[in-house]
């Protein structure tokens, strides 16, 4: 049996005294002067959004991204580019990048997360797929960083060093990581030869929100330019809400007879497709076992424990398929032996 992860609660996060003077920046705001502000959200970064509201007046987000934790400048070019590709994004009414303030439109309170059902779900994935293949006919190189080998391994590694070593408090013999590490090496290489389009990056249920015909597209920030299965992956192979695969293959169809209507860089068969889809998901769902990992041990964040279920049943799955992956499905049945993918042992 595994070590039981440790169980030692991070301190919590000092507490942020910049709500004082993001008021008095939107007073000055033509946009936003004398509207009530409330909480509208918080994310994994440091980043938090508030919703502001007036008589007569539409609703508007302000987002506080304080420096020099975050930068306000990459959501700000995203938020061009995108628009400029047709996708309905927040449009960004006032900026302080200096101080981390942005004034944007409201795309609405409900995301895909919150309206999924299996009786409308067909119609909601159709417009995601549209949406995306939008975004893609725009991608050109030079315009966002390149997701190449050393970011992908970079994540990959987050796998090991905060979901096995310190979530797990689980250390690999030293030829369980020889073999591991061929793995990770042949993820990367896999992943990084597929042809690039402009990537979301977190393409799924909670940044998409529910609108007709099209759906909002939030958080949109570490948009990359890299591997064109990743945002269908990150849709369809969602940790929030989880989807037979006999749906997720037949929606993965759909925007594949999309993409290549839309000349997009898709292979010309769909197994060829899938395949890519599959590997560009265990380099996913390593990174997200990792930065769920993360946000608890290290910035306190334990909301995102109950999803590492969902994840790791992902990549049991995938890593069962191909014996270049043996070596992790090995890994993945004794954790799962031991009932440690509920990653709830905290």
């Amino acid at each position: 049996m595994l070590p039981p992860a440790s169980s030692q609660r991070p301190e919590p996060p000092v507490a942020d005294h910049r709500l004082a003077d993001l008021r008095a920046w939107l007073e000055i705001c033509p946009h936003a002067a004398g509207m009530g502000l409330e909480p509208a959200s918080a994310d994994a970064s440091f980043r938090r959004y508030f919703r502001l509201s007036g008589a007569d007046r539409p609703t508007l987000i302000a987002m506080d991204a304080p420096p020099p934790q975050e930068d306000c400048q990459p959501f700000v070019h995203a938020a061009r580019v995108f628009a400029e590709c047709g996708v309905r994004v927040p449009q960004v009414l006032a900026e302080d990048l200096e101080r981390g303030f942005l004034l944007l439109s409201d795309l609405g309170l409900r995301t895909y997360l919150d309206v999924l059902t299996p009786a409308n779900a067909d119609g909601y994935y159709r417009a995601a797929n549209a949406e995306l293949v939008k975004l893609q006919q725009g991608s050109r190189p030079g315009v966002f960083p390149e997701y190449d080998a050393a970011l992908l391994e970079r994540e990959v590694r987050l796998f090991p060093d905060w979901y096995l070593t310190r979530h797990l408090e689980y250390t690999p013999d030293a030829a369980e990581i020889e073999s591991l590490e061929s793995v990770y090496r042949l993820v990367v290489a896999r992943t990084v030869a597929q042809p690039a389009v402009f990537v979301h990056r977190d393409w799924h249920s909670r940044n998409l929100m529910a609108s007709d015909p099209a759906p909002g597209v939030l958080d949109f920030q570490d948009a990359v330019y890299g591997p064109v299965t990743y945002d269908l992956v990150s849709l369809l192979r969602d940790a929030y809400i989880v989807w037979p695969e006999a749906e997720q293959l037949d929606w993965a169809i759909r925007y594949w007879e999309l993409a290549r209507k839309a000349a997009l860089p898709v292979p010309s068969d769909f197994s060829d497709f899938w395949r890519d889809f599959e590997w560009m998901g265990v380099q996913r769902h390593l990174k997200v076992l990792g930065i769920f990992a993360r946000l608890w041990h290290r910035d306190g964040k334990d909301g995102y424990l109950k999803d590492m279920p969902a994840v790791f049943n992902y990549l049991h799955l995938a890593a069962r398929r191909y014996n270049e992956l043996k070596p992790l499905a090995k890994l993945m049945d004794r954790l799962a032996g031991d009932g440690v993918q509920t990653g709830l042992t905290f």
